[in-house]
């Protein structure tokens, strides 16, 4: 893979023929290689990864644009992508995010992200199957939340740390009794709301003037509370973001009853991708919700 033609080829699709005149490695997550890419038109953050699945790039651009197109929440704009036929590799070009944060960026963060929840879809899931981080994501489409977020998301995981030798007898059988018992805590009528879907610390940045803007999303249609159960699962949002979202989209006071079991299928998540070290925390919301 020669990255400085790629990167060439990329430009000249978009029409920017100017020369590149900076290319250096930034931050850009475990996943993927990212850079800093400047031409004499302007810039921009390229993601490239090697042998991909397919989809991998495409995916992520359908759900940026799917955003964008609410027009509530701002992403990156997409330039390009492109996948090689053969899976050799895969390039995301986007729009380079610049800013600071400001006192005002939580809040408008929770604003956004508020009406973005109240952008609905006919169904639950997504007509495409998606990534979520690097894991395939099937979806489809589904006239009842339980029935997806059993299925699709807690069940996918489940089969998936069975391969990997990551659900012990005990584990297994607390989660049937857990995927048997849903409708205890979930709700039998939501909204399908448009999710981000991987909301995490990491997932939104401050642009000019302190705008937020959302990033690597795993977008599906789905309870909004699901969003918000990941972003208290690690942290890294402060009171003034949640306190801007309930102005606009209060809570439903059962949300602390059946946060947990949302988060859990992101704790499912990071146990297939790292291992044991999420077992534990498994461990625990299974205790709290089957004994």
């Amino acid at each position: 893979m020669n990255l400085s033609s790629i990167l060439r080829e990329a430009l000249d699709q978009i029409g920017d023929k100017t020369a590149i005149v900076q290319c250096k490695s930034v931050s850009g997550g475990d996943i993927n290689a990212a850079y800093y890419v400047r031409s004499e038109h302007r810039s921009y953050f390229a993601k490239i990864n090697e042998r991909i699945p397919p989809r991998f790039f495409q995916s992520e651009a359908a759900g940026l644009e799917l955003l964008r197109q609410t027009n509530v929440v701002r992403v990156p704009k997409v330039y390009h992508c492109v996948e090689a036929e053969d899976g050799s590799y895969g390039l995301l070009l986007l729009e380079w995010i610049e800013g600071e944060e400001t006192d005002q960026t939580p809040v408008l963060l929770g604003q956004a992200l508020a009406r973005l929840h109240q952008c609905y879809g006919q169904y639950f899931g997504l007509a495409e199957d998606s990534f979520i981080g690097r894991l395939p994501q099937k979806n489809g489409q589904y006239e009842n939340w339980i029935d997806y977020f059993r299925e699709r998301r807690l069940l996918t995981q489940v089969q998936l740390a069975e391969q990997k030798g990551r659900m012990p007898t005990y584990r297994r059988k607390k989660m049937e009794a857990l995927l048997q018992s849903l409708n205890q805590w979930l709700p039998p009528t939501c909204k399908p709301s448009l999710l981000h879907g991987d909301l995490w610390g990491g997932n939104w940045m401050a642009g000019e003037h302190g705008i937020p803007y959302l990033i690597d999303p795993s977008v599906f249609y789905g309870h909004s509370e699901m969003d918000i159960a990941f972003t208290e699962l690690f942290g890294g949002f402060p009171n003034a973001f949640y306190r801007s979202y309930n102005e606009i989209q209060p809570l439903s006071p059962e949300y602390k009853d059946r946060k947990e079991l949302y988060q859990l299928f992101y704790l499912l998540v990071h146990l297939n991708l790292f291992g044991e070290t999420y077992g534990a925390s498994v461990d625990r919301i299974l205790q709290r919700y089957v004994g």
